[in-house]
Parts: C-alpha cells; structure tokens; sequence
C-alpha cells in the first residue's frame, strides 16, 4: 500500500489581514505552518492550530516553504533570504517594490533551483479564469478593448499610502488589473496615468488611479482603481470586447437581491471569501502542486516581475503627466512563460508590520 507524502512544512511571515486568508487555505492543505510575525503570530497560529516562532532562524530550520505576507518594501530581502536556504517562496504581490528588486529575486530563485510564486489571486477567482479561457479559445475573437474596475476601502495601515514602501493604489491594488489586461490583451508597450490621493478633514485617506494601456496587438485597455470610504465594500468588474464577441462580468451585480455592505472581517479592503470556494485557497492548492508535482502553476516568478515593471511604468506616467514607454518581455510573449525571461526585461522607459 503506498503511503501518502509528508505535508508540507510551510513557514508564515507576517501575521496581517492578508494572512487571514493564506492561513486557512494552507490549513485546508494539512499543512504542518510556522507563523513568524512581529506582531500577532499567537494570536494566528492560535486561531489556526499553527505554531508561533520567535525568529526567522528558528523558522527556517523548520519549513520547506516560505509564503510571505508582510508589507511590501519587505517582500525581496524576506524572499533572498528564504532562497539562499533553498525554501519554495509564495509572495504576496507585489514580487517586490522594484523592477531591479523583482529580476533579482527571479534570478537567485532559478539559479538555487526553487520555485516561485508571486501571489497574483486574481487569475484564480471563477470569473477571471473562465474568461481567460474563453479568450484563449478564441470565442470572442482578436481583443480590441478591455476595461477593469477595482474598489474598495482604503486600507488602513500607514504603510499603504508611503509611495516609497508600498507603491501606493498602483503597486498594491491596480497591479491585479495591470496583470489582467496583459493576460488578456498581451504586452502593453505605452501606459498613460493619473492619480488622486486626498486626506479628509476627520483624517480618513483616499486615493484613485486610473490607467490607459496600449499594447502591442493593438488592443487597448482601461484600468480605474479606488480606496474608499470605511465602508465601501470590495467590488470589481471587467469588460472584454472582441471582434466576434464581449465578455463582462461585475461582482456588485451578480444578482438582483445583492445587499452591498462591507466585510467587516477585512473592512472591505478584501473581498469576501470562504475557505471552500476561495480563490486564495485554489491559488494555495495550485501552489502546492507545482511544489510536490514539478508542473508549472497558473503563475510564475516571471509574471510578477513584469507586472512590477508595468506598475512602474504607470508611477512614471503619474508622476511627469507623461506617456511612458513599457519594454516587450524578453520572449515577446505575454509576461515570460519562463523565470529565465523576467532576467533581460529592462527597467521602464520614461518618454519625458504585516500586511
């Protein structure tokens, strides 16, 4: 009778509100986790029947697999380090906060030998995967227009709106929708954007971004971000037009009874999700897979360097009120279907606590 694997051994950085949602998709898998967090790991591990350590050097003699979920200046050196001891790494988008940071971490992982994967969840909810399908298929033809909206509260920690640390709206939340349009329209080559970001007078921050993609195939995309007030609930849409079809499809309507209100888990900075049908948890699965089986996932080390580089490009845009130019991927294919591909993508080219 043949015995079944060992779990996998896996170790949690961070212990913030995106933990919440790695944490049960990890446990659903019989994952044996250790949770190292400046704060909140007990409470964590407590929750989840993990075990808290108090030291990354406790922790990497522990874990096979690092998933970090810390604030994003933090995710390349986190991510190094786990890869000079030869540990797989899951890592929250995005890969890192910079597009020189994101190739090296692509690198080092090829060169040791591990997989990596950057935690773009987006390509794993039903709506995303089924269209992408559809469009790969050819069912709406050659895609002209695509259009992506993305809203929810602000997030609350400090850290989100410090540019430098974060990369603000762009890097954290609209760098989903700018890995969508290239998934669906191929490589941009020119991005114009603009942005707004405002404090109230109660002291409760805001921002939108709004982005135009050209790409390569001709194709054009649209992206519009927002952090809201306290109370908006997380919603997103897309809308996908072809020459022989259209695809859309809008979280806030998918049915007529609908009551939006948010997620007081997360304060509708996060979608709301269950363990059974989340896409954090089918991402976690795909993941795992890849680990134990050696089959690619849905989303490689590639992908998320590049998804850093257009993110970059759109700060760019913002930042001198210009267009700015985005390099092809060195296989000219969507964002590298391969980690070697993110290591010749050049830097954009300018035409003027947990998480």
């Amino acid at each position: 009778m043949q015995s079944s694997p060992p779990p996998l051994r896996v170790g949690l950085i961070g212990a913030g509100s995106i933990s919440q949602v790695h944490a049960p998709a990890w446990r659903s898998l019989g994952a044996e986790v250790s949770v190292h967090s400046l704060t909140g790991a007990e409470a964590l591990a407590r929750a989840h029947g993990f075990s808290p350590v108090s030291t990354l050097d406790e922790l990497w003699d522990r874990v096979d697999v690092v998933d970090i979920v810390t604030p994003t200046h933090t995710h390349a050196d986190l991510a190094l380090a786990a890869i000079a001891r030869g540990k797989h790494v899951v890592c929250e988008k995005p890969l890192a906060r910079s597009t020189a940071a994101a190739h090296e971490v692509v690198s080092a992982a090829r060169s040791a030998g591990v997989h990596l994967f950057p935690a773009h969840v987006v390509r794993y909810f039903p709506a995303y995967a089924q269209a992408h399908a559809a469009v790969a298929a050819g069912r709406v033809g050659r895609v002209a227009v695509c259009r992506f909206r993305r809203m929810s509260a602000a997030p609350t920690a400090d850290w989100f709106f410090d540019e430098q640390r974060s990369g603000g709206i762009v890097l954290d939340q609209m760098i989903h929708d700018l890995d969508q349009a290239e998934w669906f329209a191929g490589p941009a080559v020119r991005v114009f954007a603009q942005s707004i970001a405002r404090t109230d007078d109660g002291g409760a921050r805001a921002a939108s971004a709004t982005v135009t993609l050209t790409h390569a195939s001709g194709a054009v995309s649209q992206c519009y971000g927002v952090w809201g007030h306290p109370h908006l609930p997380f919603s997103s849409s897309f809308h996908i037009a072809g020459d022989r079809g259209v695809l859309s499809h809008d979280s806030a309507r998918q049915d007529g009874t609908r009551v939006q209100v948010a997620d007081p888990r997360s304060g509708g900075y996060l979608p709301p999700t269950d363990v059974a049908s989340s896409p954090y948890t089918a991402e976690i699965v795909d993941f795992a897979a890849a680990i134990t089986s050696g089959q690619p996932a849905n989303v490689t080390g590639a992908d998320g360097a590049r998804a850093v580089l257009v993110a970059e490009a759109v700060l760019s845009s913002i930042h001198t009120g210009e267009p700015v130019e985005v390099p092809a991927p060195a296989d000219a294919r969507l964002a590298g279907d391969t980690e070697e591909a993110a290591d010749a993508v050049p830097a954009p080219e300018r035409t003027e606590e947990g998480r």
